[in-house]
């Protein structure tokens, strides 16, 4: 059983639905009831658009959806998959996993709405050309135009601009993409294939939300300027205060921020469009006389928003019903459905109405039964409700106030809760989505749900209720958590790398489990992309008996032809048809638990390595995979905490090991230096990983100075130019330029500057036009030791079975001849 713990999930209804709402049972109080009900009569609607997860300006989302009450939305072109992780070791999608959470729970703050395109964030990029070359230039290109008609947005903002001053390649891209998308959206000859689902649609403008930071001021006095540092007395914040606490959202990150308050302005800067002269929505109708026929609506709005009583919003309830019927007169399908919507969780929200879907366990495999218990309750006085039916299911019970109905039924687990984007094998640049309907959503849209049909004040509606997992816990208390369909088989090896050393066979052990409700089963697992490599046994058959849901079986890895370095992956496919699947959780108190599925793939790499290394110690920074990927290769690894190490013995270590990040997050770290040096004058090694150049806890980074920069080399196949006759390259092993070959995502980041000349720099590399860098290596003898500060990316290249890196890493680990 998964381990649950304290989430609050966050649906997104379809932007297409007609038929029900995705029930959020707002828990609102009577002054956000009011925030609601007054933005009912605000037709506006705002696309922030961006690159990355913690690119958008929360303070102008906030005060756009909560001052000026717009729908407003923020593309972020990617999940931020390429990032660094302050929290923990995730990288790669799991880490895009994590930074899409945040961005919901910030969303849930400032109240905009969350978007994605299928672009995958492969790391830091120097150039827009270099972007598209990784991201299918013209699928997001598409993907911006669906989500621009489907969203309708009549101003559409950007973070950056598509020049030097966006920063890196991906910021500019996204700039990029949105002025092309901007034009491309209202033209019916570009996608229209599109058309059958949407229309063609011309935002009024697009505007640059120029920013003051990074040591850049691109904001002008001959802008476009508005004061968003409203206080709010309804919400009890101003728009700074609300965007700090959205902003820290992003923990993955560490950008906890300090509330503002007080004016605070905004400049933009005119990029197509009509130009705006007073507010970015300047000269755009957002009340309802933009919309033909709606005089009926308008006034239903007004009297509801005039006869609202904060200390009786049920009285409230009729006017709203009538406005729920009145909408369907709206020929607008867009603002009537959207308003429907909020008038919909208006009416649970005044009515006190509140119900729920929960499962009996946390998990379930595709084709089970899940047993659901319902409850619903209405806990206003003078509001009549009849639950009518569940999942179609006959109900026709009337509510008595303030008492809790209960209801039970079963539901078929079709679908896995894979994430949808995950369903193919990602590319470097893009996430294969083959069902292009699904572009945008943050979540799986077709999660497990109840469809409850209510009768309130006789008025029929109907919600739909996402299935979830409750108990309680006696610390934190009652804790919800999304409920997990599994594959019916998955599998967890006992390692993710078989790293054969000198071409000798390495045996993984792998653990089966059968999930799900059936008493027996059988499946039969073949391995599968194996070219050069010899598995035993080549193909085998699992069978689970009545009683037994698990199996293990172990293989044997051995490479075909042992003189070269080399590397390639595992997978398995079960009964020729299905990729073998492993349940993997990530769980972190400030985000829902995410459970998802990769594919069972074990990283192979034949690595002719001599190591002299027996034992070294590790210190932890912000995460890494280092330990385990050294004692995949024999060095046994005692993980130290700062106290640990302060009061260690280090003389029985051959080397200690720093985590990356270590002097951005570990505020004992001067005095581990001091007792380092010590260790390193009388003879040890210590070898640091990078660390980032802002939020140091000390300078103090080596036994002479140096300082840290920005500079990286993103081009991970960039030209590599080393001394030969160093020692660091000679011993144990001889490197070569082979040993560079195969990396990962980038050779290194936030390079050393400023470098005492007793370190020697033997390794200098550069991007595409872009002058030599020595800052990616320095290595000093200090006392009868020796000291290496590394920026290479050994935190990506080591888990990733790289052999040349782990070649190089022994290396620096050893002690000299």
């Amino acid at each position: 059983m998964r381990k649950p713990f304290l989430s609050v999930i966050i649906l997104l209804a379809s932007m297409l639905s007609k038929s029900t709402v995705q029930a959020q049972n707002p828990q609102w109080n009577a002054a956000e009831i009011k925030l609601n009900l007054e933005k009912l009569n605000v037709l506006g609607s705002v696309l922030y658009f961006a690159a990355h997860p913690d690119d958008e300006n929360t303070r102008l989302i906030a005060w756009l959806a909560q001052e000026k009450k717009y729908r407003t939305g923020y593309l972020s072109l990617t999940r931020g998959d390429g990032g660094q992780n302050l929290i923990g070791t995730e990288q790669g999608v799991e880490l895009g996993l994590i930074r899409t959470q945040e961005l919901l729970a910030a969303r849930k703050i400032d109240k905009g709405e969350q978007f994605f395109s299928s672009a995958y964030d492969f790391g830091f990029s120097k150039t827009p050309e270099e972007t598209f070359d990784f991201w299918d230039k013209q699928r997001v290109l598409a993907e911006a135009v669906w989500l621009i008609r489907k969203f309708r947005p009549d101003v559409i903002i950007t973070r950056f601009p598509p020049d030097a001053r966006g920063g890196h390649g991906h910021h500019q891209a996204s700039a990029m993409l949105a002025h092309e998308a901007f034009k491309a959206a209202a033209d019916p000859k570009q996608f229209s294939e599109q058309l059958q689902y949407v229309k063609p649609w011309q935002a009024k403008r697009l505007l640059w939300n120029t920013f003051n930071f990074g040591g850049q001021d691109n904001t002008r006095e001959d802008q476009l300027k508005v004061d968003i540092g409203n206080y709010n007395a309804l919400i009890g914040a101003s728009y700074g205060e609300i965007a700090a606490h959205s902003r820290s959202s992003h923990k993955s990150q560490g950008f906890g921020s300090a509330a503002q308050r007080g004016a605070s302005i905004e400049y933009f800067e005119y990029v197509d469009g009509a130009p705006a002269t007073a507010s970015p929505l300047d000269d755009i109708d957002t009340s309802w006389k933009r919309i033909p026929n709606s005089g009926t609506v308008q006034s239903l709005i007004a009297k509801v928003n005039q006869n609202y009583q904060i200390d009786k919003p049920e009285s409230a309830l009729p006017d709203l019903l009538q406005l729920h019927k009145a909408l369907d007169q709206i020929k607008d399908d867009y603002w009537r459905d959207q308003k429907k919507k909020e008038v919909e969780k208006l009416i649970l929200a005044c009515g006190g109405i509140w119900f729920e879907s929960i499962a009996k366990n946390p998990d379930y495999a595709i084709g089970d039964l899940i047993n659901v218990d319902n409850a619903i309750i209405a806990r206003r006085p003078d509001v009549t409700v009849q639950l009518v039916k569940l999942n179609g299911k006959e109900i026709h019970k009337k509510l008595t106030s303030n008492i809790l109905l209960k209801d039970s039924l079963s539901v078929s687990a079709t679908n896995s809760t894979q994430p949808y984007w995950l369903n193919e094998p990602h590319a470097k640049g893009k996430f294969n989505v083959k069902d292009f309907n699904l572009t945008g959503y943050p979540e799986n849209p077709d999660h497990p749900k109840v469809r409850f049909e209510l009768m309130i004040n006789g008025t029929a509606i109907t919600f739909d209720q996402h299935i979830q997992y409750k108990y309680t816990d006696p610390v934190r208390g009652e804790i919800y958590n999304p409920v997990a369909i599994l594959p019916q088989l998955t599998a967890k090896s006992s390692s993710p790398l078989a790293l054969t050393q000198n071409a000798q066979s390495v045996n993984v052990n792998i653990s089966f489990k059968k999930n799900g409700q059936a008493s027996a089963q059988s499946f039969r697992v073949m391995p599968v992309g194996v070219k050069g490599w010899e598995i035993h046994p080549a193909s085998f058959e699992l069978q689970f008996t009545a009683g037994v849901n698990s199996l293990s079986k172990e293989i044997s890895i051995r490479p075909l032809n042992p003189a070269i370095s080399s590397i390639d992956t595992l997978l398995f496919q079960v009964d020729q048809k299905d990729r073998l699947k492993e349940i993997k959780t990530i769980d972190y108190n400030h985000i829902p638990e995410i459970v998802y599925f990769p594919d069972v793939a074990i990283k192979m790499s034949n690595i002719n390595l001599i190591n002299t290394v027996k034992k070294v110690a590790y210190i932890h920074g912000a995460g890494d995979l280092i330990p385990e990927s050294l004692s995949a290769i024999g060095i046994k690894v005692d993980i130290l905490s700062s106290e640990q190490l302060l009061k260690s013995d280090l003389s029985g270590y051959d080397a200690v090991v720093l985590g990356v990040r270590i002097f951005n997050v570990n505020k004992d770290i001067a005095q581990i230096q001091s007792k380092l040096f010590d260790y390193v004058n009388t003879g040890g090694t210590v070898v640091e990983q990078y660390n980032v150049n802002n939020g140091l806890v000390s300078k103090n980074f080596g036994p002479y100075a140096f300082s840290l920069g920005r500079s990286r080399v993103t081009d991970e196949l960039a030209a590599v130019h080393f001394d030969e006759k160093d020692p660091i390259f000679n011993y144990p092993n001889k490197i070569t330029t082979s040993d560079f070959d195969n990396w990962v995502q980038e050779r290194g980041l936030y390079f050393a500057e400023n470098i005492d000349k007793r370190y020697r720099t033997p390794v200098a590399m550069q991007d595409p036009g872009e002058p030599l860098h020595k800052g990616a290596l320095l290595i000093a003898d200090y006392g009868k030791g020796k000291f290496v500060y590394t920026s290479l990316s050994f935190f990506r290249q080591l888990p990733a079975g790289i052999p040349g890196a782990y070649r190089l890493f022994v290396n620096l680990l050893s002690k000299s001849k």
